[in-house]
This record gives C-alpha cells, structure tokens and sequence, in this order.
C-alpha cells in the first residue's frame, strides 16, 4: 500500500486477522425412520433420551418387527448419542377419535401438529382425535364442561318420565302476570321468564306429572331484561298449569290436573356444577375437584360477550396409557369458545379451546365446535331414559363456538363426555410393519442437510423380503452421498443370518446382499444381528447392529476424536450384546473384508466388538477407511462454517490471510490430535485468478495427508542358534 503522507512522518494502520474461528462440530446426532406404537407421523423429532422414546413413540411390542426400530433407536441413545426419529405413515393408520353426535368414524388421519393446522382444524367430521394415530389412544375420554347454569331450553311437554333421574340444564318457562311470593312476605307479579337449574326429576306413583328440583337464577322480562334472583331457601312461588314445566320439589304436593293456584316451597339450594361428575366409567370424579365452574373470561366479558368458559379434561378411562383406570391425565381449565381469545394474566397466549388444546395437550386435538350445527344438544346428555322428547335449545344470534368475543353469546353445551375410539395401526389386525414405501418417505425428511442436521443414517432393520431390505440400504446410501456430510450404517438383511445354521450359508448370503448395494465413502456396512434383552417384553431378541456401529462412532467422539477408528478392544466393543446369531472365522472374516463389510465378531476375553473400519467404497482409496471419511466430514464442516464468515467481504489479501489465520491453527489442532501427518493451504493469487475474483468467487485448496489406522499387523518370531549374534541374522528373515 502507497505512503499517504506528503511529509516526513509515520504511517500506522491495522489489520485485524483474528475475525472468525474453526471448531469441531459435535459429532452425535442419529436418524432412524420406521413404525412406532404412537407419535407424530412423517415429522422429525429429536429425541435425547429412552425415557423422551417411550413418551414420544410408545414402548416398543411383542410382536412383528417393531421393537428392532425401537431397539435401534435405544441402542444408539445408549452410546452417548442423540437421534431424530421419523414415525412412518401407512395408509391404514388412522386417529382414534370421537365423532358427530358422539359416534366414532373411521380412517381419520391427522399424521401431526402441521397437519392439523393445514387439513384438520375446521374438520366437520369429528369432535375430538387422539394427537397421532394408531389404537393407543381407544378408551380416552375427553370431558367437557361450561356454565350451563346460562343456558336456556325449553322443554315442549308436562309428562316427564324418568325416576330418579339426575341432570343438570337451564330451563325457563314463559309467565304471563304470575304473582310470585318472596320469603320476606311480598309478593311481586311477573311477566316474563323464570331461568333456572334443573337439579333432580322424580315420578309420583300414583300421578302421572313429575316432580322437579329447580334453582332459579335469573328472571327475564317480556322486555328482555334479565335480572339476578335470589329466592331464598323457604320462599314460594305460583304459576299457571297451563305454562309448559311445573315447578316443584320433592316435598311438595301432587300436582294434579290445571291447579292454577299451586304454592310450591324451593328448598334446594344446592349448584348445579357440584353435582355434575365426569362421564368416565372406571371411576367418580366430580368436577368441583377438578377446579371451580367455568365463567364467561375477562376478555370476552369486556368486549360484550357470554358464556364462553369451559374445562377439557382428557382420562385414561381403560388405563391403556398409564395403566391406570380412570386416571386424569390433563386438565386444559378456563379456556374459551371466543376464536380470538387471549390470556389476561398471559397474553398473548390464546385460549381459543382449539389452539389451546393443540399446542399444550400431549394427547388430543380438538376438530368441530361442538354447538355449530343447530341448535340440539350435543353429547350424551340430556337423553336421560324416559325422555321421549327432544330438548331444543331457543336460537341465540351468533351462539355457536368459534366466534370472535365482540358481541356475541355463546351457545352452553352442559357436561359431556366424549368416547375416544376407531383408532387403527399400521394394519387394521394391529400389525406394526409400515411399507416400504412409506419408511422411504418417512428417511426423505433428512434429505435436506440445511433443515435437518444429521451425522449418522441408522438403517434399523431391513424389510420382509430381502429385495425391498437392498432398496431401502441403497435409499440410505443414496441420501448420505446427496448430502455428503453424514454417513449411511447398514446391516444385513435379517434372513440372511438370523434363522440360519449354517455359517457358509450365512457367509455367503451377507456376501450377496451388499454385493449388490453401490459404491460410497459415505456408506459403513457391518456383518451383524446382535442378541439382548427386551425389558418391556420379558424376551431376549435379535436386533441388527447398525445403531451399535453408529453409536461406536459417537462413543469414539465423546472420548477420543473423530479421526480416531471405532473399531477393535479399544472402542470397538458394542453395548448390551449377549450373543452373536453370526459369528464368522478368520477365513469367513478375510471374505467379508475383501467385500468392504465390517465383521462383527465375539472374542473371548473381550466379548461382542466392531473387527474393521472399511467405508463401503468398492475400490481402494483413502476414503475406504471410516476413521478417514469421519476425519475429512469433521474438517470439511469445520471449514466451511468458517468460511461462511467469508461471505461478502473483498476477495483481497487481507480476507485471504484471514481465512489462512482461521484453517492453519485448526488443522495443527487436528494434526497435534494424530488426525494428520502433514496438510498445506494454498489461498492467493494464484488460486484466486482475476477471473476468480471477477466471477465473485473465492477459492482456497487444503491439502490433507491423513493419518491410518493399522488394519494388519504382521509378528514374525525367529529361532537363531545359541552363538550367533542377532546382527547376523537380522534382515535376511
């Protein structure tokens, strides 16, 4: 750079070259694809732990080939790793669900939370869905309740049958200048309606009319005009035969034909709310232990509106998910029927039921607004035996849920009880064996490396059928060589070796099977059924190893570097492995390794260990080796994270020795650490032509000499006669 003084002076300028740093990136994260008992279908999940893997995905079962995607999964997490696990679809997996008027449909499928939101949230077809599919969830009930306590029905006849009967709805009846007697001796005439609670129905034997328990709550005028009423336990009130309920209570007289003068005493003050229970049958919950009635919120209380309170209770009625009858699993309390509902105390959080519940339930989704359609009572109530007419509700405007709070009264729906039902696995039998085609789109979610960081491509086990096990290996290759910054772990098919005596067969069988997979660095086949236990099943399986192979590779991160190979006694030795269904002889082992696979192999005194570190390249290279192929993935991420820092600035001399400030220290890190013999950087003008720069681009060539790790060690041990000196015979042997 040319002096800018124009007098005898001192020119000082800066340069800073410690922008931007090389790190490895933690080498942990597993992917595995396949069916589940439960959780969200065709949707990575990062799952850390088995404990996240039975809350998530179900325990793994007794039968089919399920447990083997578990226990892959549970292997791998027991190295040290993480894993993101992929529920696959099938065509007939389908939601258990509770339906329109309470009757469960079938092939409901709402595969996760995406889902619901784009397909499924103003669904006509169902009420209330279990959150992913499969039969787990048959026998969940979704309680409901509001403040019935606002709900107006009328009731079109006298003659109410049902002894004994308990329910709990408003009623109203239509007076027409009714003289009301009040419990301190007055006596006011009314013209309007009377709004109360009905809280007990029983039937005098010898009169065919019916007695009632009535709370009254509120009076409506002919104008309108609704006001609070509080009769007193012991006051009395009359009225005309002809309106259409009698109010009575279980004390009072018969009431026989038009007694326009009947004085009936109220002696009932017990609410509405304590008696309801919830409609579960292993059990009596009350809703008052739940938590206190449900009121209309501040929100849509201060913008005009009613009756939108309500509480979700969702129970595990049959105990098939905790193992426990009855058993509350959540409680979703004051949420609303107002569409745009917020949190007083929490806002911006939405109540809405439907939002509230789908972000926050672990166990349901919420579809239609159950009051929507007309104005008939939805659910099991009140079609209480020896009710032979309908119970219809009087039109209110805008009443229906799903509305925004401004102005509107919501329609009441009372206490009801939802049946979940009709779900479905990945066969209508039960079945747990997804296709193959729906695991190939379920492995398609880790094609794209920007949205789903992924080190390790966990087969799991193969197919039914060994043709469609060597596709789904080959899909798995082919997704690692797209991406080309994570590797493909595969094992046999399970008919080659499991099953099996012979162990040429067996040999050969494995031979054959990735003999026909393609050529790829990013690729690590292995030879090997493992054999553990199932502690949720009390049964020892055969569970291929591939997870073990992957989890090797973390285990070797955690405690030594990438470039460091997984295999021998070393850092070779797989977890939980009680057996080997093969176990094959140092001849049968020199064939698997000419082949590229990696024998896993039992050594006495060391037990079940990894005995090679080929890639699955079918030509020889230095990327035929995994601790090479690990090695170049970790300083290529590194690297190019680094460079990233590079973006948009001058393809000058200073960004040039920036980046050379960046690589040479982490790769003499990485040479300290014996992951390199020796390694250059080229980044000047030599690389970064004036074409280059023109063209925007900038360029740098590392070159790496990687270290090897010792596949074959040769001990030649010589016998010489007493008198010769070891001088003499040394190199001639």
């Amino acid at each position: 750079m040319a002096v800018a003084l124009l007098s005898p002076g001192v020119l000082t300028r800066e340069v800073d070259l410690t922008v931007g740093r090389a790190e490895n990136v933690l080498d942990n994260i597993g992917a595995i694809a396949g069916p589940f008992t439960q959780g969200p279908v065709n949707e990575p999940i990062l799952i850390q732990n088995e404990q996240e893997l039975i809350n998530t995905f179900g325990k793994p079962v007794s039968t089919d080939a399920q447990y083997e995607y578990w226990m892959s999964a549970s292997s791998f997490l027991s190295y040290g790793g993480i894993i993101k696990v992929v529920r696959a679809g099938a065509t007939t997996l389908s939601n258990a669900n509770a339906g329109v008027a309470a009757t469960n449909t079938s092939g409901l499928q709402v595969y996760n939370y995406e889902d619901y939101v784009d397909n499924h949230q103003t669904d006509t077809s169902w009420f209330w869905a279990a959150k992913n599919p499969g039969s787990w969830s048959n026998g969940l009930k979704v309680c409901v309740i509001d403040d019935a306590a606002d709900q107006i029905i009328g009731i079109a006849t006298t003659s109410l049958a049902g002894a004994g009967a308990t329910i709990g709805y408003g009623v109203t009846t239509a007076l027409s200048a009714v003289s009301i007697p009040k419990s301190d001796g007055t006596v006011e005439t009314f013209t309007g309606y009377l709004k109360g609670i009905i809280t007990g129905l029983s039937t005098d034997a010898t009169n065919s009319a019916s007695k009632i328990n009535v709370k009254i709550v509120s009076r409506v005028s002919a104008a309108g005009t609704e006001t609070a009423v509080s009769y007193e336990k012991g006051g009395t009130f009359k009225f005309d035969n002809s309106d259409s309920i009698y109010f009575v209570n279980n004390s009072a007289a018969n009431v026989t034909g038009d007694d326009a003068a009947s004085v009936r005493t109220i002696n009932s003050e017990q609410d509405w709310y304590d008696q309801q229970q919830l409609g579960i049958t292993n059990g009596t919950v009350y809703w008052n232990s739940i938590a206190p009635k449900p009121t209309a919120s501040a929100y849509v209380t201060d913008r005009d509106g009613k009756n939108d309170g309500i509480h979700v209770v969702v129970v595990d009625d049959n105990g098939e998910v905790t193992g426990i009858k009855g058993n509350v699993l959540e409680k979703h309390l004051d949420l609303s029927k107002a569409l745009d509902a917020v949190s007083a105390a929490q806002a911006p959080l939405k109540t809405y039921y439907k939002n509230y519940i789908a972000d926050f339930s672990e166990y349901v989704f919420a579809g239609f607004n159950p009051s929507v359609s007309g104005n008939v009572i939805q659910g099991t109530e009140p079609q209480v035996s020896g009710f032979t007419t309908s119970y219809t509700k009087p039109a209110i405007s805008n009443g229906s849920w799903g509305r925004k709070a401004q102005g509107n009264t919501f329609n009441v729906l009372g206490n009801v009880t939802y049946s979940i039902g009709g779900g479905v696995d990945y066969t209508a039998a039960g079945g747990m064996t997804a296709e193959l085609s729906d695991q190939i789109t379920a492995y398609n979610y880790f094609r794209n490396k920007d949205e789903e960081e992924v080190d390790y491509l966990i087969m799991g086990p193969g197919m039914s059928q060994e043709g469609e096990s060597k596709a789904k290996a080959a899909r798995l290759i082919s997704i690692a060589g797209e991406r080309k910054d994570c590797v493909a772990v595969i094992s046999p098919h399970r008919g080659n070796i499991v099953g099996q005596t012979n162990s040429t067969t067996m040999t050969n069988n494995v031979l054959g099977f990735f003999n026909s997979l393609p050529s790829s660095s990013y690729a690590i086949f292995d030879s090997g059924y493992k054999y553990m236990f199932d502690r949720f099943n009390n049964e020892f399986r055969y569970v291929p190893c591939n997870a073990d192979i992957a989890g090797l590779m973390v285990r070797t991160n955690i405690n030594f570097y990438p470039w460091f190979s997984p295999a021998g006694q070393q850092r070779g030795i797989l977890n939980d492995a009680i057996k080997l269904t093969y176990n094959p002889t140092q001849a049968e082992r020199d064939q698997l390794y000419k082949a590229r696979i990696n024998p896993v192999i039992f050594q006495k005194g060391q037990g079940i260990l990894l005995f090679g570190d080929k890639t699955g390249l079918g030509y020889a290279s230095a990327f035929d080796r995994i601790n090479v192929r690990r090695l170049f993935l970790t300083v290529e991420q590194a690297l190019e994270n680094a460079a990233k820092s590079q973006l948009f600035e001058f393809n000058d001399e200073i960004t040039r020795a920036n980046f050379i400030n960046i690589v040479e220290p982490y790769l003499r890190d990485v040479q300290s650490k014996r992951g390199l013999f020796d390694f250059l950087v080229i980044c000047d003008e030599t690389n970064n032509t004036p074409d280059v720069i023109d063209n925007n681009e900038f360029r740098a060539d590392i070159f790496l000499k990687p270290t090897k790790s010792i596949n074959f060690v040769s001990l030649t041990f010589v016998a010489t006669r007493t008198g010769v000196s070891f001088e003499e015979v040394a190199g001639r042997v």
